[in-house]
């Protein structure tokens, strides 16, 4: 009986990688530009429904009330269910819900379907987490995760330009707003379909992959998971009193408030500035997430060469503050005002891959754990607050200029907030010893 041949583990990884990894950034990507493109509507929706600033910054913003709802059921369910059959689900019913939005005539038929959006995507992203670490050792986990945060950028450059072209139809004598968001909604429905075909739940499931490789890959998984749980576990209390977490977590509720407002209302304030039109509004929207999407592998590169996270992610957070300011000067000419909205698009997008990497850094392995889930709530119940805030601004009179000045202090607060994270020395990987660490997650 002849030995096994011995496993290629690189081979292996990269296998994996290239048969996991695009699938879940292209669900993202449609994900995220169904969650946004709530603000490329806007910009012909509000005149046609009558809708107030008020009334849209509830809106965008109750999303993420919905979206809390499930986040930790949906991490359970892909750990002890199945990842391939709740993420079809969850592309389905919200591909489906996102399209109904084209069909609301009331502030509460808004409401209502912004909520049930949030519900129905809520667990993607910790489940995402929970996936990988069916597929991935940590050291290759980050490099995974990184991908999805260049998503985001993509997904909102892309998608401004293509709602833009949309809101101009008129077809079967609906407006070009409902077909944005039916043309947008049901590619999550056919991913969904896809999804269940194509995703495989765990490496013993894979028939891609060999008997012997299927076994190793369960094996290297096994024995991190082993080495784990000897760490020994912090409790839900004792991680609590690490002050690195709650800075971690208020800092990113600061930016978090002024970046998510700054996402969903970025094209009515450049239309109300330059007084173009919706074309070339959603156009110059698209040059900002450009800006984005350069930033976002700069930061990388430029954050694994000098194996700093923690002042990359405060230098991002003051840096797009500052730009902001600078937008908001008076009697700017509009193509100065773009181009500091373009440095804040770069700078927007620096310091969340940085910052993903801190709680590994700063904390303990199980401290970690329990971190990432409270760091995560805040993020999205800043997306509810700032955008209701920016809403109600809007509706009590707020100028262009002093809405952006209360993004700016966000942002300056959440950067201020972080600089007083301790960061192990330890933890720090010079530039002649990089590792895998901390490529990010979104």
């Amino acid at each position: 009986m002849t030995n096994p041949a011995p496993i290629d583990s690189v081979a292996l990884r990269r296998k994996v990688a290239w048969r996991i990894v695009p699938l879940v950034i292209v669900i993202y990507f449609i994900a995220y530009l169904d969650r946004a493109n709530v603000g490329f509507a806007k910009l012909r929706m509000a005149s046609d429904l009558k809708f107030s600033e008020e009334v849209f910054g509830l809106g965008i913003g109750i999303f993420f009330i919905g979206y809390l709802i499930l986040e930790i059921p949906g991490a359970l369910l892909v750990e002890h269910w199945s990842a391939r059959k709740w993420f079809a689900r969850i592309l389905i019913t919200w591909g489906f819900i996102s399209a109904a939005t084209a069909f609301v005539k009331t502030p509460m038929q808004f409401y209502v379907v912004r909520f049930l959006l949030g519900v129905a995507e809520a667990g993607f992203f910790p489940g995402i987490i929970v996936y990988f670490t069916h597929w991935f050792a940590s050291g290759d986990r980050t490099r995974a995760l990184s991908g999805l945060i260049m998503a985001v950028p993509f997904s909102l450059a892309l998608g401004a330009p293509l709602s833009g072209l949309l809101l101009d139809v008129n077809w079967f004598g609906m407006t070009g707003w409902k077909w944005l968001f039916i043309v947008e909604g049901l590619p999550a429905v056919v991913l969904g379909v896809v999804t269940l075909m194509w995703m495989t739940d765990r490496p013993r499931d894979a028939k891609w992959l060999t008997q012997a490789e299927r076994d190793y890959l369960e094996g290297v998984l096994a024995a991190e998971a082993r080495a784990k749980e000897a760490q020994g576990k912090v409790t839900i209390r004792q991680a609590l009193r690490e002050p690195n977490i709650w800075l971690l977590a208020l800092g990113i509720f600061a930016a978090n408030t002024g970046g998510y407002a700054l996402a969903f209302w970025l094209p009515t304030t450049v239309k109300s500035i330059s007084g173009g039109t919706v074309q070339a509004t959603l156009y110059y929207s698209g040059l900002f997430y450009a800006c984005g999407l350069i930033s976002v592998l700069c930061s990388g590169q430029s954050s694994d060469r000098s194996g700093d996270r923690k002042w990359h992610a405060v230098a991002g957070l003051a840096a797009t503050a500052l730009f902001l300011v600078g937008s908001a000067i008076p009697g700017q000419p509009f193509g100065l005002v773009m181009a500091w909205l373009c440095l804040t698009g770069f700078a927007a997008f620096f310091w969340p891959s940085p910052f993903w990497a801190l709680p590994t850094l700063t904390l303990s392995a199980s401290a970690a754990a329990v971190a990432v889930g409270l760091i995560n709530m805040c993020a999205n119940l800043a997306g509810y607050l700032g955008n209701h805030l920016f809403g109600w601004m809007r509706s009590r009179g707020v100028g262009d200029n002093g809405c952006l000045l209360f993004l700016a202090a966000c942002y300056l607060l959440g950067a201020a907030i972080l600089a007083f994270v301790k960061v192990r020395a330890s933890a720090n990987s010079s530039p002649k010893s990089k590792t895998n660490n901390a490529n990010s997650g979104p």
